[in-house]
Order: C-alpha cells, then sequence, then structure tokens
C-alpha cells in the first residue's frame, strides 16, 4: 500500500529582481509503507528541494509550488491548512539532516530536545514517563549509557553521537515516514557506515518507510529498495536498486555510478559528467 504518492510536483524559486529558477520540474514517485527509496543526484538536482517539500517546509515565497500533488494516505499536503500541517511534520513525516550541529539547539540538553518532540506528537506519554522513553530512543541509537547523557549539551558529542540524537528525535514521534537528507555527509567513513547501518536496522524493526536523499551510489545496496535519479530538476531514472546499480540506463546514472572510488582496483581520473550530452539524453 502506497503511504506517499507525489505527482508531478512543480517547484520553482522566485526571488525580487531576479530570474525565476525552475528547482523541480514535474517530478513523481511513491514510497510504500515499510519501503526505503532513495532520490539520488549531485548537489543542485532538486532532490532536498522536493524532500523539504513533503511537509512544505520551503519559506513561500520565495517558493512557489506550480502545479502536482503530494498525496499522504491519500490526503494532499499541498491543500492542507496551516495549522494541519504541526500534525504531519514531526509526527508523520520526521527529518534527519545532513549536518547535526546546526539541528540541534546548542542552549538545550539532550533530554529536553528529545522531550518535546514526545510532548509534541505523543501526549499518551504520561510526563513521569518521559526520560524513561528518550533513553529508550538513545539506546535504540546505540548510545552507550543513555541515561547519563540526558543532561549533556550537543557540543559535549561527538559528530556521530549528534547524528544518533538527531535520529532519536526523530523516531520518538514515532513517524510513518523518515526523510534522511544526506544523514553522513558531514561524517567520517567509518561512521558513515554505522548510521547506515543504524538506519536500516530500525527500518526493520519499526517498519517505518525511509526517504534518503544522498549523492552516493555506494551507501545504497542493503538499504535502498529502489532509487531516483534526479538531474537538474527531474527525474531521469528510477527502478529497483539492484537494477540500476548494475544496468544503469541514463548516461547521468552510469556517470554517478562511475565516480564511485572501488578499493583495489587501478587508478584513474573520475569520469567527468558533460552536461551538454546529458540535457540532450534528458
Amino acid at each position: 500500500m502506497s503511504l506517499l504518492t507525489v505527482e508531478n510536483l512543480r517547484i520553482s524559486f522566485r526571488p525580487d529582481d531576479r530570474p525565476v529558477v525552475e528547482a523541480v520540474k514535474g517530478v513523481s514517485f511513491s514510497i510504500a509503507e515499510g519501503e526505503t527509496l532513495a532520490i539520488v543526484g549531485e548537489s543542485g538536482s532538486g532532490k532536498s528541494v522536493t524532500a523539504m517539500a513533503l511537509t512544505r517546509l520551503l519559506p513561500s515565497p520565495p517558493a512557489h509550488y506550480e502545479s502536482g500533488r503530494i498525496l499522504l494516505r491519500g490526503s494532499d499536503i499541498l491543500t492542507l491548512p496551516h495549522h494541519n500541517l504541526r500534525h504531519v511534520r514531526g509526527k508523520e513525516i520526521a527529518y534527519v539532516f545532513q549536518d547535526p550541529m546546526t539541528s540541534l539547539n546548542p542552549v538545550f540538553t539532550i533530554r529536553s530536545q528529545i522531550a518535546e518532540t514526545i510532548r509534541l506528537h505523543r501526549p499518551d506519554v504520561a510526563s513521569h514517563r518521559i526520560d524513561d522513553e528518550c533513553v529508550y530512543w538513545l539506546d535504540q541509537v546505540g548510545i552507550i549509557n543513555a541515561r547519563d547523557r540526558l543532561h549533556s549539551y550537543p557540543h559535549e558529542l561527538s559528530g556521530g553521537m549528534q547524528q544518533r540524537v538527531m535520529i532519536a528525535m526523530a523516531l520518538a514521534a514515532r513517524p510513518a515516514l523518515l526523510v534522511a537528507d544526506e544523514p553522513t555527509t558531514a561524517l567520517d567513513a567509518t561512521v558513515q557506515k554505522q548510521i547506515i547501518e543504524l538506519l536500516a536496522r530500525l527500518q526493520k524493526e519499526h517498519g517505518m518507510a525511509i526517504l534518503l536523499i544522498t549523492h552516493n551510489f555506494h551507501i545504497l545496496p542493503g538499504l535502498a529498495d529502489r532509487v531516483v535519479v534526479m538531474f537538474r530538476g527531474q527525474m531521469v531514472e528510477s527502478g529497483r536498486t539492484t537494477d540500476i546499480l548494475q544496468n544503469p540506463q541514463h548516461p547521468y546514472s552510469r556517470a554517478l555510478i562511475d565516480c564511485v572510488p572501488k578499493i583495489g582496483g587501478k587508478k584513474r581520473r573520475l569520469a567527468s559528467i558533460d552536461h551538454a550530452v546529458l540535457s540532450a539524453a534528458t
């Protein structure tokens, strides 16, 4: 069953006294309950704009939703009154962004930030149970001595631990869909692997859907069921992850895959992407 369906989404930016920028051009995809879908593309391809549009996080103006629908269990998010978006944001669709240090509030403890999510989106949790709930989610994301960490501030944690806290905060609302926007970009290679394995485990244990935004094809095997490839605001290819990795049909997909470093292979220059050729193929 489809949890989220995006139909012919078109988004432009119209800043004052500057040309109109078409950021998303007719993007369509769906995500089933419990499925992991990855949107892949280089910086500027429109993938993050698409992700933020799912809960209308883009400030309007300058963003304009030109056309399309975003259906969450059949209800169009683009037509919801603003006061109804509070239920969608966090509760139904939660986000984990790429730089946790800019997402976590530096003047509040870890406990207060996770507790705020629980109070807003899970009124069924009694006040005296909130600390236990915070500890539970910190345990789930692999924070050691979770109860001792409740009163830590973000700057007292490593980058990997901060990202785990962000994931715990997002999951504390028990969302139906987790949007992970470049969740490993600011982390070293070892921690990247840990975060990807963590997301895969939590997805299986809690049955949530995941929308993964990334420019790295190499993190997709074992995590993403399907892939959407975006180039200059457009979808250029979509399909099952294994099919696209083994037999990409679009030259842009092939170029992105060729850019993935291969350990033990011959030294070679990374392939350049000829945008003129790609534009003609799109």
